[in-house]
């Protein structure tokens, strides 16, 4: 038989799942996610599950299927093995006039769930006949299409006079999310600087305009100014614009003030987190920021001022006394002097510490060495920006 493709409006609507295993897992996120009200009967459920029930998203009864727990259900999925037990649920749906996904057994079901995949608002639900591995493997390939910009299909968020902030992530191209791919692809225009993903450009259409924004001359305020009047001027135009940033577009990224100038001018934006190299970057490094018994907290700071500068709003003497991990981001170049003030203020001469330049790269590289011996050690191995700086016991914890 062929099946009826329909989309179906659950919000507020009780949804019925029998079973509080795997596939119930892997089913209710979306449901909850459509708005259902879900009620789930089994008496066991996993862990997953029971973060729902603890957050409020579901009930739970915690017993066997009852042929009156369908009495008011709009739909029943069916996620248990036992064909016995899912066949009495079969019944209890039928007789009620209530469509049933069964997972166990697909022709004895009356509603089957598609392979999908969702790209902002655009759903595609693919059926394949009852062959659930063909399902997805088309879907597969038309989600990868989708990610590339197939067939011109422009996201709501997408649209003519928006601006994107894109965080492009710590260097590696894999790392940018999916709705920041999403949106680069749909791109009329793409603001970069020298810390973006750069392989990232070779995915964009060929009529793209590029501004690099690394090589506006006349110093950092200026650039900025710079870059704000662009994407404001591209918006108007009625362009869609990402700014594709480096990590994350508000860990030290000014991805505010870029929010300001185009809020002034009326232009919508839209933010798209990234993967900051303060974390990544270390993780990369097989460094883990926090690890039990060694540190119960992080700290990160931007070094681009040396300890001292009358502009520089960093407590360093406090950062010296915590005894957590410390996370220094464009500090190669004042590495000595924030070395000797953390000496200075408490932290031990013996404090590991790891300096690692273009992190989750292929030039990725590691310098290790202690508090007193850091300055020296990255001097000896002409480590160039960008790097990270890493310092406390965490980086020697994966040893």
């Amino acid at each position: 038989m062929t099946p009826y493709p329909l989309g179906l409006q659950l919000d507020g609507l009780r949804v019925l799942v029998v079973g509080g295993g795997v596939v119930a897992t892997r089913r209710v996120p979306a449901l909850l996610d459509a708005g259902a009200d879900v009620v789930l009967v089994s008496p066991h459920v996993t862990p997953a599950l029971q973060a729902h029930v603890d957050a409020g998203r579901l009930t739970w009864l915690a017993r066997r299927f009852e042929a009156g727990d369908v009495d008011d259900a709009w739909l029943v999925h069916v996620a248990v093995n036992d064909p016995a037990a899912a066949a009495e649920v079969s019944r209890a749906a039928a007789q009620r006039r209530v469509f049933c996904v069964r997972a166990d057994d697909r022709h004895a079901a009356t509603a089957w769930t598609p392979a999908v995949t969702r790209h902002g608002a655009l759903t595609v639900a693919v059926l394949a006949g009852g062959d659930p591995v063909r399902a997805v493997a088309v879907r597969d390939a038309i989600a990868e299409e989708l990610a590339g910009g197939f067939g011109g299909v422009r996201p709501p968020d997408a649209a003519p006079g928006r601006v994107a902030l894109v965080g492009s992530g710590p260097g590696d191209p894999e790392l940018l999310t999916v709705r920041g791919r999403r949106l680069l692809a749909a791109a009329d225009v793409v603001v970069i600087d020298r810390l973006a993903a750069g392989l990232l450009l070779d995915e964009l259409r060929p009529e793209v305009e590029v501004f690099d924004a690394s090589k506006i001359p006349y110093g950092p305020s200026a650039a900025q100014e710079e870059i704000n009047r662009v994407l404001v001027d591209r918006a108007l135009a009625g362009k869609f614009v990402v700014r594709l940033k480096g990590g994350d577009p508000f860990v030290f990224g000014r991805g505010g003030e870029e929010i300001q100038a185009c809020t002034a001018a009326g232009v919508p934006v839209t933010v798209v987190p990234g993967i900051s190299s303060s974390i990544a970057v270390p993780g990369a490094a097989g460094i883990p920021v926090t690890h039990r018994g060694l540190a119960h907290e992080f700290t990160v700071v931007s070094g681009h001022l040396a300890p001292g500068h009358a502009d520089s709003l960093v407590d360093w003497p406090a950062l010296a006394r915590l005894r957590g991990t410390l996370c220094v981001l464009m500090g190669l170049k004042n590495l000595p002097s924030i070395a000797a003030v953390l000496q200075e203020h408490g932290r031990a001469p013996d404090t590991p510490v790891a300096v690692i330049q273009e992190g989750t790269t292929r030039d990725q590289r590691v310098v290790r060495a202690t508090l007193s011996t850091v300055a020296d050690a990255v001097k000896e191995a002409a480590m160039r920006p960008p790097a990270v700086v890493v310092v406390g016991p965490v980086v020697d914890a994966l040893l």
